[in-house]
């Protein structure tokens, strides 16, 4: 290009030196430079013509001949666009194998603008949610009216994903999952789960039918098993056999009990019977329970409440996510061994806490603690009378109530099991 443009002032500078002498050789050299400067102007017009016509056209045809920087001008465009039209063409390629693969998933895929209005869905989310042609640049919304969706869409929390009835078939159940990306853009992944929530609601509904109907026989077994034990002339021989049956009934029906609770807290929608609970009344009578339960242990059982708390919740299941934790205190922690029932709060959050000095959990254990029948030592359930339901109720109880609880434990020193409550 440098080259061009100093052969450019080399060829003007002669046709000026040349205007020059034609003007002193005539004698008018004013006229003769005002036509040459307006030949020169003409000759540039004239290529600026050239490259207008030529960048007008949409073939792929070869610059028109030039030389001098015109030359220079046209041939830099023109390896300028075959370099453009080669990037569009790898463009091109990544997008068609973009969308070679968003077709062949099973998932739906949906791409949203900045407004939340649709921009891109692939085969699988045209054929759950029905879109067509004419819906791209329509809101989201317009397609996917429950309200669910639309406050889990317009809040913006997208950490866990939601699961709805098909908007399109009533016997399908989709997940929605959103991700954010770009400027404020936005990803959501569709799924088909209606597998896996038909098989999830036969699990539920199993375990609710079989833990009902275990209810009478055990009832009947157990109030034999009373007769047989009030039963003098049976001899000191059966005494045992008859007394570990009326254990085994007693945790039987402890475990039925537990089945049918994590069922109910399975089945019934969120926010059933909730209203404004003052704790400390509700923890006092936890806390003479545990008393009772502690019997000969001689366990010392304090509670401190931070000021009137009250949580907007639902008075049976917390009841029984707190009594769990309790229970648990009192069952593990050894004769004359401390429990500590503490509740206070924040500015964002309301806390409740059981500590007690009994003999602590392996850190390898703590993240599996909520896990249904998940034993620290397969021994400990049998000899406390546990079920290895408590820690899974407490879970549940407290994902219905969107809070957590958070565990600490040190072998030999004792453990820390915190509910954490959002006071919003």
């Amino acid at each position: 290009m440098l080259q061009g443009f100093s052969a450019e002032l080399k060829r003007l500078s002669i046709f000026v030196a040349i205007c020059l002498l034609l003007g002193w050789l005539t004698g008018h050299l004013l006229l003769v430079l005002d036509i040459g400067v307006l030949a020169y102007l003409a000759y540039m017009l004239w290529q600026m013509s050239r490259l207008n016509r030529w960048l007008l056209r949409k073939n792929d045809e070869e610059p028109p001949e030039a030389t001098g920087i015109w030359g220079d001008v046209f041939d830099n465009i023109y390896h300028l666009q075959r370099h453009q039209r080669q990037e569009r063409e790898n463009l091109q390629a990544v997008i068609n194998r973009v969308q070679e693969i968003t077709s062949a998933l099973k998932d739906g895929v949906i791409l949203l603008d900045w407004r939340g209005h649709l921009d891109f869905w692939n085969p699988a989310a045209q054929r759950l949610l029905g879109f067509h042609t004419k819906d791209q640049g329509l809101s989201v919304i317009n397609f996917i009216r429950h309200p669910r969706f639309v406050s889990y869409f317009e809040e913006g929390n997208y950490s866990e994903p939601l699961e709805l009835p098909s908007p399109r078939f009533s016997s399908k159940q989709l997940q929605f999952q959103i991700t954010r990306f770009g400027k404020n853009e936005r990803l959501i992944l569709v799924r088909d789960i209606t597998q896996i929530h038909n098989l999830e609601q036969m699990r539920q509904d199993f375990i609710a039918n079989v833990s009902h109907e275990l209810r009478t026989p055990l009832t009947v077994i157990s109030g034999y098993l009373e007769t047989l034990a009030d039963n003098n002339n049976l001899g000191p021989t059966w005494q045992k056999p008859l007394q570990q049956m009326q254990q085994q009934t007693q945790r039987m029906a402890l475990l039925i009990n537990d089945l049918l609770v994590l069922s109910k807290l399975e089945t019934t929608e969120v926010g059933h019977n909730q209203k404004l609970i003052p704790l400390e009344p509700l923890l006092h009578s936890i806390r003479n329970e545990a008393v009772a339960l502690s019997g000969d242990k001689e366990q010392e059982i304090t509670l401190t409440c931070d000021g009137n708390i009250q949580l907007l919740g639902n008075e049976k299941e917390l009841h029984s996510a707190f009594s769990n934790l309790v229970v648990n205190a009192v069952k593990y922690t050894p004769a004359k061994g401390k429990i500590a029932m503490r509740l206070w709060k924040d500015k964002q959050n309301c806390y409740f806490a059981v500590s007690d000095n009994g003999p602590g959990i392996e850190n390898k254990h703590i993240p599996r603690l909520t896990e249904r029948f998940y034993r620290v030592d397969a021994s400990r359930n049998s000899s406390t009378g546990g079920t290895g339901l408590g820690l899974a109720i407490v879970k549940h109880v407290l994902l219905r109530h969107d809070a957590e609880l958070k565990i600490t434990s040190e072998v030999g020193k004792g453990s820390v099991f915190t509910c954490v409550f959002p006071l919003h």
